[in-house]
């Protein structure tokens, strides 16, 4: 056998060992692999537990510097001025360890990869995180003030608007999510170009439809009003061209 024959046999050889592992098997490596993870979020946890009204105050200063001055955020429950800051500390812990957790996983699945298939996923893994961190703080920075601003400005005058602490964390975190999630879009489009399950030309056509469909979704995981619905689903029209144009190029890749 030639020299050149060696890595492939020796990675075909590592693939095929990796099938023949018994399932128990699979699942004790797995175990370890996410005892690691739980290990470091109660790490990062516990080391941000002492600035978690701090981190809190930071997450409500869009909506502070929007209402009048005779409003305030207010708790009505005995537990929210605890449970609120909590919750919000174990979010911000997970999303800091977002790139070990995606390592583990990466780790984990590895061994079942070609030599091909580890170059791909290697950019795309750093990608989606990279695209994650940039949804939570478009929604931060960008679409949360404007949405906040719309909704005090025109509530009457008549009414003092004062927002439940619980109830902002809770649209918040899903806030972000929804974009972070949908930052994902370019990563999800090459994917599926690069198993085949579409084309860059089957997407070029249906362009219209996808359109309407990101207008769709943003209408139906948005507060109900205009703006955060079009802060939504421009993006989500943006970055699918994102992806499109990524697929184009690697199409003509593997076609040279």
């Amino acid at each position: 056998m030639s020299q050149s024959q060696l890595p492939i046999a020796s990675v075909k050889s590592g693939a095929e060992n990796l099938e023949q592992m018994p399932v128990m098997q699979h699942l004790v490596v797995l175990r370890r692999y996410l005892f690691k993870i739980v290990g470091v979020i109660l790490f990062l946890f516990f080391c941000l537990l002492p600035f978690r009204n701090y981190t809190y105050q930071l997450l409500s200063d869009p909506l502070r510097q929007q209402l009048p001055a005779t409003s305030t955020m207010i708790a009505t429950d005995v537990t929210a001025t605890f449970m609120a800051p909590f919750k919000l500390n174990l979010f911000v812990a997970l999303m800091l360890a977002m790139p070990f957790i995606i390592y583990q996983l990466w780790s984990f699945v590895r061994p079942a990869l070609y030599e091909k298939e580890r170059f791909l996923a290697v950019p795309l893994l750093f990608g989606s995180i990279l695209l994650f961190y940039l949804g939570i703080a478009f929604a931060y920075f960008i679409t949360l003030p404007s949405i906040l601003h719309f909704f005090i400005s025109v509530s009457p005058e008549t009414v003092a608007p004062m927002t439940d602490i619980n109830s902002y964390l809770s649209f918040c975190l899903k806030l972000f999510l929804v974009f972070g999630l949908t930052f994902e879009i370019p990563i999800i489009t090459l994917i599926l170009i690069l198993i085949g399950a579409v084309s860059t030309q089957s997407l070029v056509e249906k362009r219209r439809f996808i359109v309407v469909g990101c207008f769709f979704i943003a209408m139906f995981v948005t507060p109900p009003d205009a703006i955060s619905m079009i802060m939504l689903a421009v993006p989500m029209w943006m970055l699918f061209e994102v992806g499109l144009l990524l697929g184009k190029l690697l199409e003509k890749r593997k076609a040279t």
